[in-house]
């Protein structure tokens, strides 16, 4: 549900538009408000669910979701939506640190890589499958209140998931005290960081003028301040953030192959909706339905990949890579070579390929980034890692659309061509991730690493 909402909320802005009679400024902050709040939770949360409980704070978390899903369903005005999911935004945080963290706190070793392999796939198809739901739920719904549906579906899921919640997952393991401390400054200086970094990006298209990209070195400066005094701060009490994780090879080599690949990777799904519904008219359905092998591939993939990781590690993650942008590329081919036939079917085998290749990079790579991560820091690693998915999401699609609506603008056929470019753009993005990889690789290769930092093999705090 968390990251489904991301995609699936793109195609009912039209519907949405007209029912709440919402501009272009109220129509972004729909979309990032959600994005804003997602990536400023996500370690706070993870270091919480570390000291407090990943179970309690999970469910509550989820349950704070639904709850904000219902009341963005009943909007009235524009304002009432748009204070809605930024706390849809908040509660999808509070989440997701606490799945991977979970996983690292109920299995061991090569136990993780199965259950890190189908949340991969999870991921996969929650982010592809967006706008086909999405499709779905406004032609059932009519295009009045078909968008209002696009956030009730998550009402009965939610629910439901509260319930087994509570049910199946284990409570605190015993024996572990929270801190006596607590790291106000680094919660600011993170914050401050993070919204400074992803406010001109996710409101490019609103906010006219230069001066908005002078606070992506603020926002930069604002980061490094977080990691000198979270160095300073893990001397005298617990972090919110252990910034030695970063002196693991693993853990920000896998950091960075996943900053870089999601630039790439959810910049692909924006152009192409765009691209299907704008400059092809397809329906949202069918501009829906056309993501869906990508979905596939990548669920599928997942799965296998989660598997056997264990067997091949990041040479694993590098094939997937390498399919990923073979596939890009002939995804721009067959545009190229047949621009009237129908676009779902002339690209369905390459994005196919394409999804495959994804589900071998995204859990994969995360269970590889996160093996030696220390349990008692398993949410707030969890956490920095998805942070910087989210950092990177944002910054390929200002990338990547700016390169799309700039070639818009010329000549015939310029929908195509700023398709085909911009795809392009995407396919190079993903390829500088691979790039990392195989420096990965070649690290591995000279150096064993050792095991997780001062931690035992199920608990510990770090010293």
């Amino acid at each position: 549900m968390t990251l489904l909402d991301i995609s699936i909320v793109n195609v009912a802005i039209p519907s949405l538009e007209h029912a709440l009679r919402a501009g272009p400024s109220d129509l972004q902050w729909v979309l990032s408000g959600y994005a804003l709040a997602f990536g400023l939770v996500l370690v706070p949360a993870g270091r919480f669910g570390d000291v407090r409980g990943r179970r309690n704070t999970f469910v509550f978390g989820v349950g704070l979701f639904t709850l904000t899903s219902a009341l963005a369903g009943l909007a009235q005005s524009p304002g009432w939506l748009i204070a809605a999911r930024l706390l849809q935004g908040a509660a999808a945080g509070l989440v997701n640190p606490q799945v991977t963290g979970l996983i690292q706190q109920l299995f061991q070793g090569a136990e993780r890589a199965r259950p890190f392999g189908l949340l991969g796939a999870t991921i996969g198809i929650s982010t592809a499958v967006g706008p086909l739901l999405g499709g779905l739920l406004i032609a059932a719904g009519g295009p009045d209140h078909g968008w209002r549906w696009v956030f009730f579906v998550n009402v009965p899921v939610g629910v439901v998931a509260v319930l087994l919640g509570l049910r199946l997952l284990p409570g605190r393991p015993p024996g572990r005290a929270a801190p006596a401390r607590r790291d106000p400054v680094g919660v600011t200086l993170l914050a401050v960081g993070v919204t400074l970094v992803l406010l001109p990006l996710m409101q490019r298209e609103q906010w006219h003028g230069p001066v908005k990209w002078l606070l992506l070195p603020a926002g930069l400066i604002a980061l490094a301040g977080f990691g000198l005094w979270e160095r300073r701060y893990a001397r005298q009490g617990a972090p919110l953030f252990d910034v030695r994780l970063f002196g693991r090879k693993s853990y920000t080599l896998g950091s960075v192959i996943a900053l870089i690949y999601f630039g790439g990777f959810s910049a692909i799904f924006f152009i192409f909706t765009l691209y299907l519904q704008s400059g092809r008219g397809y329906s949202a359905l069918v501009a829906g339905l056309a993501i869906t092998p990508f979905a596939l591939g990548s669920a599928v993939a997942s799965a296998v990949g989660g598997r056997i990781v264990n067997r091949f590690g990041r040479p694993l993650v590098a094939v997937g890579l390498l399919t990923v942008v073979v596939g890009l590329g002939l995804v721009a081919l067959a545009i190229e070579l047949a621009p009237h036939a129908p676009v779902p079917w002339v690209t369905a085998a390459p994005l196919l390929l394409a999804g495959i290749g994804s589900g071998l990079v995204i859990a994969p790579n995360q269970t590889l980034t996160l093996s030696q991560v220390p349990v008692p820091q398993a949410g707030s690693g969890a956490g920095m890692l998805q942070t910087g998915q989210r950092i990177g999401s944002a910054v390929g699609i200002a990338v990547v659309g700016a390169v799309f609506f700039s070639a818009v603008t010329a000549g015939n056929d310029a929908w195509s061509r700023a398709f085909e470019r911009s795809l392009l753009v995407s396919a190079g993005i993903i390829a500088l991730a691979l790039l990392v990889a195989l420096a990965d690789l070649t690290h591995r290769e000279k150096r064993k690493e050792g095991p997780p930092i001062n931690a035992s093999r199920r608990g510990g705090a770090p010293s």
